[in-house]
């Protein structure tokens, strides 16, 4: 596309987001931007793209704000790229795109496909990428949260891992929002503790791998969050539990001869057994049906 053909772009793009249209209108149009810009540091200025387009990673679809965050993020990985081969010392290797990201920061496009960090010690800041995604302090932090859960223990590249991390916040946001609600907050902790669990990694891999989508991620419970061996365990002791509360109990006899002392009610329960010697008397172990006092003679 030209700058022509950009301008006329963003001006549709403008209209249709202020305009309430469908969220499939939007993203017709970011698809065709997606395939059609070769964007320079020039051309996102001239043409604004590149602020309207960052605008729309708060949409509330969040098929909306995943496509705009991707894109962006392609933009500037592109624009930094061309700018470290500019001969022009002074010009910006950061796009204006509007995030308001400093240019020191490093994008998941600037470092190898795969990251260089330990599995086990990767999080959002060692991969070195930039979760500027939302322009909104909170969000970008649960974002944040969210990329440090699914990275945990996993070799998938920076670019991969922020992609889902963003689609996830997205969708949380889209159905426990705004960012202010303690709902939104919670299901963001929640999701990460169980991201973290070491025992659990097969859940890591399900939502890298798009078997579970964000949408169906957010709202799973408690239980569906669990690992297949975790529901296991659960159930044989949830099994073992029920044996136990279906086996007789000792019978207990009931005696107005044997007197509590502490109420001084003649309403006692008891059991005996062969503590002793056989030679020696059985011992009683009383429980006062009043106040509930146990004791043995």
């Amino acid at each position: 596309m030209d700058a022509k053909e950009i301008e006329l772009k963003t001006k549709a793009l403008t209209k249709a987001a202020t305009s309430n249209e469908p969220p499939a209108n939007l993203i017709t149009i970011l698809k065709s931007l997606q395939k059609g810009v070769r964007p320079t540091e020039d051309l996102l200025r001239s043409t604004r793209i590149g602020i309207v387009v960052n605008k729309l990673k708060q949409h509330k679809s969040p098929d909306v704000a995943r496509l705009s965050s991707e894109i962006v993020s392609k933009w500037r990985s592109e624009v930094k790229q061309k700018s470290n081969g500019s001969p022009n010392p002074h010009r910006s290797s950061t796009p204006n795109t509007g995030a308001g990201s400093p240019a020191s920061v490093s994008t998941p496009g600037d470092r190898a496909s795969k990251s260089s960090v330990p599995p086990e010690k990767r999080t959002w800041k060692a991969d070195g990428v930039d979760i500027g995604i939302t322009s909104n302090k909170i969000r970008d932090s649960c974002l944040g949260l969210m990329y440090d859960g699914l990275c945990f223990m996993s070799t998938e590249a920076p670019k991969i891992v922020l992609a889902k991390a963003t689609a996830v916040e997205a969708a949380a946001f889209s159905a426990f929002g705004p960012e202010k609600n303690e709902q939104y907050k919670t299901k963001i902790r929640s999701l990460f503790q169980n991201l973290k669990n070491k025992s659990n990694p097969q859940l890591r891999q399900r939502v890298l791998s798009n078997e579970v989508t964000p949408e169906k991620f957010v709202q799973m419970t408690h239980d569906e969050l669990k690992s297949d061996e975790r529901r296991e365990a659960d159930k044989k002791i949830q099994k073992e539990n029920m044996d136990k509360a279906m086996v007789a109990q000792a019978e207990r006899s009931i005696s107005s001869s044997l007197q509590c002392g502490k109420c001084g009610q003649r309403k006692v329960t008891y059991t005996e057994a062969q503590t002793r010697s056989a030679d020696e008397p059985m011992t009683l172990f009383c429980t006062c049906m009043n106040c509930g006092k146990t004791w043995k003679q």
